[in-house]
């Protein structure tokens, strides 16, 4: 990887050398607390980079590799073969740069992967593994993190979160976010089947939208006390208000196996998230919004190896005036928390940005998942910085279930470092120490402050 990949100049490289190690707060991700507590070797490259990266997966398909060699049967060097091959011709791909950054960063490998060089670089990345016994918290260490904050359904026992954070061997943060996406989707066929869960977790039978409230109200109560600081959704579907409707009466129907239309299932959401987002506010906790996403676009690929396997796709473009009333409807009620708006369509970016400018404590959110590459950041901060406040951007995530992915915090850094970089090179950014107090608050001291 070369030493000043992004860095377009002297000043740039010169701002990057000022953050590069700086901690990492990972305010989104899908690390499994299970692992990180039992910290157990890897036992391959092929495990630690194809084992549940859908990045990768979905990378590999779009380059004709059979599903033996990505989710099946094929043995690890059969499919890191494969995966180098689609490497090998993905220039362009972010993942083209973010495997070279890990192979850099984490074995010390600088050669171009690809068919010819597969198994010589598998047999070497291996080999360092065994010596150097990486873990996930050897790599968390390695890559400087401070704190990650996982992603947590409201059924869940935490019970892995206690126990990380009763070792006092391991001083990274591990914290859960409060992930409601199978309580607000009404409209999945094993809804009932979740609902029992939450019920069972709760103590007490959800037969009513006010059951759930509670239900969902209790469960933040519990997460709070163990450290969340964050919330977050990511569903299909964007609420929207219809007086029409009955939320308590569409959440019986769901109940009852009954169809539930789109204006019912839009209205039941609209309630709900208002009425989460005044239980955030009341308990200091950010409210995340990922939109426009698509879920399980093939149908036989999730009916054959399950959700987030790589057959999600960007949704329709949600109308402004949705995105303004909901928040709109919080804000009214004294129930906005501080938020964070995310969108996997560009087109979005001018309308949440100008939206969010509307509303004290919203703002848009990093480029994310298939805009996390140099262009998409860079359209991402742009309009942010020219409708709003960059410094209250948020900074670099890396939603990943990867303990190589902070290596996108790097990738992003770069990105940033150049961007700031031209702004002080062409004199519209007058001070280098307002540079760097910039560059501070986006790499780590805003994340850092949802945790205060």
């Amino acid at each position: 990887m070369r030493e000043d990949l992004f860095l377009n100049g002297d000043t740039a490289k010169r701002l990057y050398e000022a953050v590069r190690d700086l901690p990492i707060v990972d305010y989104h991700c899908h690390l499994q607390p299970k692992e990180i507590l039992e910290d157990k070797v890897f036992t391959d490259i092929a495990q630690m980079w194809l084992g549940g990266d859908h990045y990768k997966w979905r990378l590999m398909r779009a380059c004709g590799v059979p599903e033996s060699h990505i989710t099946g049967d094929a043995s690890p060097r059969e499919k890191f073969r494969a995966y180098a091959a689609c490497i090998e011709t993905a220039v362009g791909n972010p993942l083209y740069v973010w495997s070279h950054m890990e192979l850099a960063m984490y074995f010390g490998i600088e050669d171009a992967l690809g068919a010819d060089t597969a198994d010589d670089i598998f047999d070497r990345a291996n080999a360092y593994i065994r010596e150097h016994a990486l873990s996930p918290r050897k790599l968390m260490l390695q890559s400087r993190v401070e704190l990650v904050a996982t992603t947590d359904d409201p059924a869940d026992s935490l019970e892995y979160h206690k126990q990380i954070r009763e070792d006092a061997s391991f001083p990274v943060r591990v914290v859960p976010s409060f992930r409601t996406d199978a309580a607000m989707n009404l409209r999945r066929a094993d809804y009932k089947v979740y609902i029992d869960r939450l019920s069972a977790t709760c103590g007490f039978a959800i037969e009513t939208l006010d059951d759930l409230k509670k239900a969902l109200a209790d469960r933040l109560d519990f997460f709070c006390a163990n450290g969340c600081r964050v919330s977050d959704v990511g569903i299909e579907g964007f609420p929207k208000k219809d007086d029409a409707c009955d939320a308590a009466e569409t959440f019986k129907k769901a109940l009852a196996d009954e169809p539930v239309s789109d204006a019912e299932y839009r209205d039941f959401l609209f309630e709900m998230y208002v009425y989460l987002a005044a239980q955030y506010k009341a308990k200091n906790v950010t409210m995340q919004l990922h939109l426009n996403v698509r879920r399980n676009a093939c149908t036989r690929l999730f009916e054959s190896v399950g959700p987030d396997a790589g057959g999600d796709c960007v949704g329709d473009p949600i109308p402004e005036r949705d995105i303004a009333a909901l928040l709109d409807a919080m804000d009214r009620a004294d129930g906005l928390p501080h938020t964070i708006l995310y969108t996997l369509e560009p087109s979005m970016y001018m309308a949440l940005a100008t939206t969010a400018g509307s509303f004290r404590g919203v703002v848009p959110g990093a480029a994310w998942w298939f805009c996390d590459h140099k262009r998409g950041m860079e359209e991402q901060m742009n309009i942010l910085a020219e409708t709003g406040h960059l410094a209250t951007f948020t900074g670099m995530l890396t939603d990943s279930r990867s303990f190589l992915s902070y290596a996108r915090h790097d990738y992003f850094r770069r990105v940033l470092c150049s961007r700031v970089a031209e702004e002080l090179d062409q004199g519209t950014l007058l001070s280098e120490k307002a540079a760097m107090k910039l560059l501070n608050r986006l790499c780590v001291e805003n994340s850092r402050k949802l945790f205060d």
